[in-house]
C-alpha cells in the first residue's frame, strides 16, 4: 500500500516571526489603551473633585458648550464641567467615583498584561454598589441632589410611588445585605466569631484590671458579685460586659445568675399617635418611642384627598369661561390658492438658471405655503452643494423675486431647498391656528401657536420647554403682532390661576389693551396703580422683585423636596404640602418686554443683571421671559443673554450682521416681512408665517375676559425697595408697633435670617403685614437694611441680647 504524503501549503506553514510581530503589536495596543483608560480615570477624578470644590457654578455653562466666551471654573475646562455635570448631578451622584476606580483598574490590568477576565466580578459588584449607593444617598440626602444624583433621586421617586418610603428603605437594606453576603463574604459564622473574639478581649481586659488593682481602693462587694457570676454562668456569651458590672445596678436587682436576662422584655404596644412607653427589667430605665411623623403625614394627605379630592387652583374662579373662537375674525380668503402657471414658470427658471452653470437636476418638487413656496431639487451625482449655494443671487435675479433663500441641504432629507416668495401671499388668521386640532389637543404646559409652516402645518411650541424666547426684527415687520399672538395663545389655553403676565411696554401703546384683564392674568408690584409697566425705574424694581420671587419659590421647592414647579404643584394638589407652612399653588409667570433696546440704553446693567439672573435660574420655578427688540446689536443682545435664550424668533432684519446676531447665521435678512419669520431652538431653522391677530380682535378677547368675575386684585409680586429705600420712611413710634413685633423679633433672632417670607411661614401672616414688621425691625435696629434678593443681616446674636435690648428700650422710654 502506497504511503500518502501530506503536501504542505503556504497556509499550513506559518512564519513564527510573523506570529511574534502580531503578539507584540497586540501588546502595544493593549498598553496604549490601558494608558488611555488610566488617564481618563485621572481626568474623571479631577473633574469630579473640581465639581465639589468650585464647579457647581458651571451648571449654567454646560448648555453653552460651544460658546468659547463662556468661562467655567472646572479644573478640566468645559469638558470637565460637562463630564462632572453628566455623572455627578445628572447621573449617580458621589457614587460616580466608582467609575474612576473601575477605569483605573482596567487600565492597570491592560498595562501589566494581566487577564482582563478577572475584572468581571469587580465590574459587576462595583456597578451594583454604584446603583445601591446612588439610591441610598437619593433617599437620605434629598436636600443635597449632588450626593445621590438625578438617577438616585428618580429611582427613589419611582419606588416610593409603588412601595412607599418604608418599602423603598427595606429594598435598599436588602440590596446592601446582598452586597455584604456575596461580595464581602459576611456569614453567620464570621459574625459569631467576631463577637466571641470581642467578648474574649473584654474578659482579658477585666482580668488585667483586677490584676492591676493592687493598692487601689475597690468595692469588695462588687468583685464578689462579679466572681459569683463568673462561676455560675457557663456559657461564654452570657458573661456580663464591664459596663454591666456596677454596684448600684446589680445589687438591688440580681440575686442569682439564673435571673439575668440580657434582652429586655418588651410588651407589645399598638401604634398610637402618642409616644409609646417600652418597659424593661430596670424600673428606673424608661424608653420612649416617638411616633413616625412621615407615615402620619402621608396618611393624612391620602385621607384629605379621599375626603375632599385634590386641590383645585381654579376653584375661586370656577365659573370662568375661556374666550370663544368666534371672537377672532374670520377671513373670506383663507387657505392656499395654488397658481399652477406661477409654479411652472418658477420651476423652469430655476432649472434654466442652474443649467447655465452646468448644474443638472434629477428631480424637482414644489411645496406651496401661505407666503413662500419651497422647491426641493435633487441634483445629479457629482454636483457640489456649495456651487448651488453660491448661486443664490443669480436665482433671485432670474425669478425677479425678493427674499430667495437656499437651504443646502434640507436637514433630514437628501435634497436642496429653494424658498421662493409667492406673488400673492395668503394671510394666516389667528382663528385658523387657534381652532386647529394641533393646538387644541396640545398637551403642553404653555402652548403657543405661532403660525403655519411652508407645508401649511400649524406650528405649536411650548414656552415652558424653550424656556425663554428672544424676538428681533426691524420696525414694522411683525414683532408686536407676534407678541399678541403669543399672549392670545396662552389666554385661550390657560386658566387665570395657572399663568400670570408681567408686561413691560416702554412704547406705552402696544400692550395697554391688556389692562382690562389686570385682576385675571396680570402681576404687579404692591402699591402700583398700573399693572403694565412703562416707567424704566419701575421696570428695574419689577425685575428685582421677580428675582426675589424666584428665590422665594426655590425655598418652597427645597422645603417640598422637589426639583421643578410641575412636581411642586402636583404635590400641592395632592395635599402633601401644608399651606400653614407657607406653601401655595404657584402659577407660571411670563415676563414680556416689548422693546428691550430702549431699556438697555436707559438703564444698562441695572436691567441686564436681573434679566441674566432670571434667564439662568428661573426656568425650574416657572418664570419665563419673552424679550423683543428691533435692534439686535451685540450691545443689546449680549453674550450672557444669548447663552440663556436658546429659542429665538427673527423677523426680517436689514443686514446679515443683524441676522447673525440674533440667529448665529444668515437668513433673516432674506425674509419678505409682514410676519415672515425664522424660528430656532438651538437646532434647525424653521420658516413660519406668523398668525395675524388685529387690534380689534385683541380688544374683543380682553373685553370678554374682563367682563367676568375676577380676583380681588392682580397677582402681587414681592415688594422691592431698592438700595436707597425709595424714600420709604422707616421712623416708627414704639406705640405704633405691631402687636406681634416682639414675637417676630424672637423668630428673626433665633433663625438669624431677616426676611418677610420667614415671618409669613412662622407667624402665618400675609406679605404686607410681614413686610411692615420687617420695616419696624429695621427701624429698631434689630435687622439690617435691604440687600436685594439676599436676606437682611441680623444685628442681635441671641435671645438674651434681645431681652436686654427690650429692657433698655423700656427704661429709656
Amino acid at each position: 500500500m502506497a504511503k500518502t504524503v501530506k503536501k504542505e501549503t503556504p497556509d499550513s506553514k506559518k512564519d513564527p516571526n510573523s506570529e511574534i510581530k502580531i503578539l507584540k503589536t497586540k501588546k502595544q495596543y493593549r498598553m496604549l489603551f490601558g494608558f488611555l483608560l488610566v488617564l481618563v480615570s485621572i481626568a474623571f477624578l479631577v473633574s469630579f473633585i473640581s465639581f465639589f470644590v468650585s464647579g457647581q457654578a458651571d451648571q449654567s455653562a454646560v448648555d453653552a458648550f460651544t460658546d468659547r466666551e463662556e468661562v467655567v471654573q472646572n479644573w478640566l475646562g468645559k469638558f470637565g464641567a460637562y463630564i462632572a455635570d453628566l455623572f455627578i448631578y445628572r447621573g449617580f451622584g458621589v457614587a460616580s467615583f466608582l467609575f474612576v476606580k473601575l477605569l483605573f483598574l482596567s487600565g492597570a490590568f491592560l498595562i501589566l498584561d494581566l487577564p482582563i477576565k478577572k475584572l468581571k466580578n469587580t465590574w459587576f459588584w462595583d456597578l451594583f454598589a454604584l446603583v445601591v449607593l446612588s439610591m441610598m444617598f437619593g433617599f437620605f440626602a434629598i436636600t443635597l441632589p449632588e450626593l445621590g444624583g438625578t438617577i438616585g433621586y428618580e429611582m427613589n421617586l419611582f419606588l416610593q410611588d409603588y412601595i412607599g418610603k418604608m418599602g423603598t428603605l427595606l429594598g435598599i437594606v436588602f440590596a446592601m445585605v446582598i452586597y455584604l453576603i456575596f461580595k464581602i463574604k459576611v456569614s453567620p459564622e464570621a459574625i459569631k466569631s467576631f463577637f466571641e473574639k470581642k467578648h474574649k478581649d473584654i474578659k482579658e481586659d477585666l482580668n488585667s484590671m483586677v490584676n492591676d488593682s493592687k493598692g487601689t481602693d475597690y468595692n469588695l462587694e462588687e468583685f464578689a458579685v462579679k466572681e459569683e457570676l463568673e462561676e455560675e454562668i457557663e456559657e461564654p456569651t452570657l458573661k456580663p460586659s464591664p459596663f454591666e458590672i456596677n454596684k448600684e445596678a446589680l445589687k438591688p436587682t440580681i440575686e442569682h445568675a439564673s435571673e439575668i436576662n440580657l434582652e429586655p422584655t418588651i410588651k407589645a404596644v399598638t401604634p398610637a399617635p402618642e409616644p409609646v412607653i417600652i418597659e424593661t427589667n430596670d424600673k428606673d430605665f424608661v424608653i420612649e418611642q416617638a411616633p413616625d411623623e412621615d407615615v402620619m403625614e402621608e396618611n393624612l394627605a391620602a385621607k384629605l384627598v379621599a375626603d375632599f379630592g385634590e386641590f383645585d387652583p381654579t376653584l375661586e374662579l370656577s365659573n370662568y369661561k375661556f374666550p370663544t373662537i368666534d371672537l377672532l375674525k374670520e377671513y373670506s380668503s383663507v387657505g392656499i390658492t395654488i397658481n399652477q402657471e406661477e409654479l411652472e414658470e418658477n420651476k423652469n427658471r430655476i432649472v434654466e438658471t442652474l443649467k447655465n452653470y452646468k448644474i443638472d437636476i434629477a428631480q424637482i418638487k414644489a411645496t406651496v405655503g401661505p407666503s413662500v413656496t419651497l422647491y426641493e431639487i435633487v441634483p445629479e451625482a457629482g454636483i457640489r452643494i456649495s456651487k448651488i449655494k453660491s448661486l443664490e443671487d443669480d436665482i433671485a435675479l432670474s425669478l425677479a423675486a425678493l427674499g430667495i433663500r437656499i437651504i443646502a441641504p434640507i436637514p433630514g432629507k437628501g435634497t436642496i431647498g429653494i424658498e421662493v416668495p409667492n406673488k400673492n401671499p395668503t394671510i394666516v388668521p389667528m382663528r385658523t391656528v387657534i381652532a386647529s386640532a394641533k393646538f387644541q389637543e396640545a398637551e403642553m404646559e404653555l402652548p403657543i401657536a405661532l403660525g403655519k409652516t411652508i407645508s401649511n402645518e400649524t406650528f405649536v411650541v411650548d414656552l415652558a420647554k424653550m424656556p425663554h424666547l428672544l424676538m428681533a426684527g426691524a420696525t414694522g415687520q411683525g414683532k408686536s403682532v407676534g407678541l399678541n399672538a403669543v399672549l392670545a395663545s396662552l389666554l385661550y389655553k390657560k386658566h387665570p390661576a395657572e399663568v400670570k403676565f408681567v408686561l413691560v411696554d416702554p412704547k406705552k401703546v402696544e400692550l395697554t389693551l391688556f389692562n382690562k384683564i389686570e385682576r385675571h392674568y396680570l402681576a404687579k408690584l404692591p402699591d402700583t396703580e398700573d399693572a403694565i409697566i412703562t416707567d424704566n425705574t419701575k421696570v428695574i424694581n419689577t425685575l428685582n422683585s421677580l428675582c426675589v420671587e424666584m428665590d422665594n419659590r426655590y425655598s418652597l421647592l427645597k422645603d417640598a423636596m422637589v426639583r421643578n414647579i410641575k412636581e411642586y404643584n402636583e404635590k400641592f394638589k395632592a395635599r402633601k404640602l401644608n399651606p400653614e407652612h407657607g406653601h401655595r399653588f404657584l402659577p407660571y409667570i411670563v415676563l414680556v418686554v416689548d422693546e428691550f433696546a430702549d431699556l438697555i440704553m436707559t438703564a444698562g446693567k441695572e436691567v441686564e443683571t436681573p434679566i441674566a439672573r432670571l434667564a439662568q435660574l428661573a426656568r425650574a420655578i416657572g418664570i419665563h421671559l419673552i424679550i423683543a427688540t428691533q435692534r439686535p446689536s451685540v450691545n443689546v443682545i449680549t453674550g450672557i443673554i444669548k447663552a440663556n435664550f436658546p429659542a429665538r424668533i427673527a423677523f426680517r432684519v436689514t443686514s446679515k450682521i443683524d441676522s447673525r446676531t440674533i440667529l448665529d447665521t444668515q437668513g433673516a435678512d432674506q425674509l419678505i416681512g409682514r410676519g415672515d419669520l425664522l424660528y430656532t431652538n438651538g437646532n434647525d431653522l424653521v420658516r413660519v408665517q406668523c398668525a395675524f391677530v388685529d387690534t380689534p380682535e385683541v380688544e374683543r378677547i380682553v373685553d370678554y375676559i374682563g367682563s367676568q368675575k375676577a380676583y380681588a386684585s392682580a397677582y402681587l409680586l414681592p415688594e422691592y425697595i431698592g438700595e436707597e429705600g425709595s424714600g420709604v420712611n422707616l421712623e416708627f413710634d414704639i406705640s405704633e408697633r405691631d402687636s406681634m413685633f416682639r414675637e417676630a423679633a424672637e423668630i428673626i433672632v433665633t433663625a438669624q435670617q431677616g426676611s418677610a417670607s420667614l415671618l409669613q411661614r412662622k407667624l402665618k401672616l400675609g406679605y404686607n403685614r410681614a413686610g411692615r414688621l420687617i420695616d419696624q425691625l429695621e427701624a429698631a435696629g434689630i435687622v439690617g437694611p435691604f440687600e436685594g434678593s439676599k436676606a437682611r443681616s441680623v444685628n442681635i446674636t441671641d435671645l438674651a441680647s434681645l431681652e436686654q435690648f427690650f429692657n433698655n428700650e423700656q427704661n429709656n422710654s
